[in-house]
Parts: C-alpha cells; sequence; structure tokens
C-alpha cells in the first residue's frame, strides 16, 4: 500500500498486491522483495525500473534511492539505476561478504560480516571508528549513520547537525535511520530525532515515545511502526504524505518505507477496513 506525491508513482505493482516480504521507498520509485526476487515500479528515467536478471531470483535484501537502487544476493551487492555520482558503481570490496545494505540520495552503505562500513558515491568516507563492529546502517541525503556497540555514529554533511549524535543515542539504541538532513534513532521503544527541523520532522510526537519496533526516515518526514502494527507519521504533510489516516492506510502493518513525500508500507490484509 503507498500514499503521497504521485507524479513519478502510480501503483503498486500488480505482482506486489501480495506475498511480498519487504519494501523500500526511494525518491521517484519503489522496490518490494517477493520470492527472491526484486520488482520497481515509478518513473524509468534512468533505467531504474528495469531490474536486471541477476536481481530476479536470491536476493535477500532491497534499498531504494535517488532513481537508482540495490539488492543483496549471495553476500554481494547488485546496483542500477542513476549513476551520476557512482553510487551504483559497486566497489570490489562489496560484492561478497556483505550482510546489510542502504542508500537514500547519491551515495551507499554497505556492511560487511566483519562490522566494517563500505561507502560509495557522492560521499566514500567511513571514520575508522566505522571500520569495524558496527551492526546496522543508514545512508541519509549527504550523511550515513552506523549502529556500533549500542551507541550511534554519524558522520558527513552536518549543516543542520544531523551528524551531531545527542547523548541520549549514545548508548541503548536498536536501529537507526537517516533522512535526507535529520537522523532517528531507537531506544527502549522510543524515538530520538535530532538534524533539520523545518518541517518538525525531529520533534517527536508522544505516540512515537513507546512501543515503537520499526523506524523509517524520509526526506522530510518519519514513520514509525508500533508493537501492535499501528503507524506513526509526523514532519511533512504537503501531499499527506506522514498522514496515513487521511489517506485510509492503518494497521495492522508488518513494515514500514519512507521516501521524498511517498510512504509505502507491507500490510498483512490491505482489505481490511481501518
Amino acid at each position: 500500500m503507498e500514499w503521497g506525491y504521485s507524479n513519478y508513482i502510480s501503483g503498486p505493482s500488480p505482482d506486489a498486491l501480495d506475498g511480498v516480504t519487504a519494501v523500500s521507498m526511494g525518491s521517484m520509485d519503489a522496490m518490494a522483495l517477493k520470492d527472491g526476487g526484486v520488482l520497481v515500479w515509478g518513473d524509468n528515467n534512468f533505467g531504474q525500473t528495469e531490474v536486471p536478471p541477476a536481481a530476479a531470483s536470491g536476493v535477500s535484501a532491497i534499498a531504494a534511492g535517488w532513481a537508482h537502487e540495490l539488492a543483496l544476493k549471495n553476500g554481494g551487492v547488485l546496483a542500477w539505476g542513476n549513476d551520476w555520482y557512482g553510487q551504483t558503481d559497486v566497489p570490489d570490496e562489496a560484492k561478497s561478504g556483505v550482510v546489510a545494505i542502504s542508500t537514500s540520495a547519491m551515495h551507499s552503505l554497505a556492511l560487511k560480516a566483519g562490522g566494517r562500513v563500505v561507502s560509495w558515491g557522492l560521499r566514500s568516507d567511513v571514520p575508522a571508528a566505522a571500520t569495524s563492529g558496527v551492526t546496522a546502517v543508514s545512508a541519509g541525503g549527504d550523511h550515513s549513520l552506523a549502529l556500533k556497540n549500542g551507541g550511534v555514529l554519524a558522520w558527513g554533511s552536518d549543516n543542520f547537525g544531523q551528524s551531531e549524535v545527542p547523548a541520549d543515542a549514545q548508548s541503548g539504541v536498536t536501529a537507526i535511520s537517516a533522512g535526507h538532513q535529520h537522523s532517528l534513532a531507537l531506544k527502549d521503544g522510543r524515538v530520538i530525532a535530532w538534524g533539520r527541523n523545518d518541517n518538525h520532522q525531529a520533534e517527536v510526537p508522544d505516540a512515537a515515545l513507546s512501543d515503537v519496533v520499526a523506524i523509517d526516515a524520509g526526506w522530510t518526514f518519519n514513520l514509525a511502526l508500533k508493537s501492535n502494527g499501528d503507524i506513526v507519521g509526523w514532519g511533512s504533510n504537503d501531499q499527506m504524505e506522514s498522514d496515513p489516516l487521511s489517506n485510509g492506510i492503518c494497521g495492522p502493518l508488518q513494515a514500514v518505507s519512507a521516501g521524498d513525500r511517498f510512504s509505502v508500507v507491507l500490510k498483512a490484509d490491505p482489505s481490511a477496513p481501518c
């Protein structure tokens, strides 16, 4: 199920109406994982909806960026679509031993089995602290987040404080998500947010301060999934992107993904009434 800005995306793809196990919202397109194969729908100016044969089976994770896509298969990263900054030029070290992937705008991240972060595209720098022991990664607009020993590491652009990790997010964190110019962390079931706040995206509502099990930061808004399958949205809302209920979207949901004024969620029974 999806809602928000529709100039680029109209769907979901008919193939994505059942059997999907993961979703990822990009800036101009949406991805889904079904039976180990990748589905992409939306804008195709950069060939991003043309799934390569290698990504038609055996894929274990997906990540959608700004008109480019990533897929993880047998520990190696596959990439296609927009390559303005080399974000689909997968480096050799990300072709094996990878356990997680992330992308958002113009750079891509891979997490190696040993806890080392690999970055390529517009931003390829990785601090020494992120070369071992990392358990999760998230790529933002021009900054990156990593989770290590329960604390958040952040580097890259910091013009809105998005890379200045607050004290509360330096321990006990279980999940991270980087937006375009803001950041999120999940700790003890509550969301912590910092960085750009022009659309109130760094002001966590009361509903996201308890019982949250998953988070995803879009460009200027956020989605949080509660333990009961409910969804909480906040931030920019000019396309109703952070107001799922007004779009007829309600729980119980299984996964959420926020993009650029567009959202996609995974619901066991899309026909269930709100």
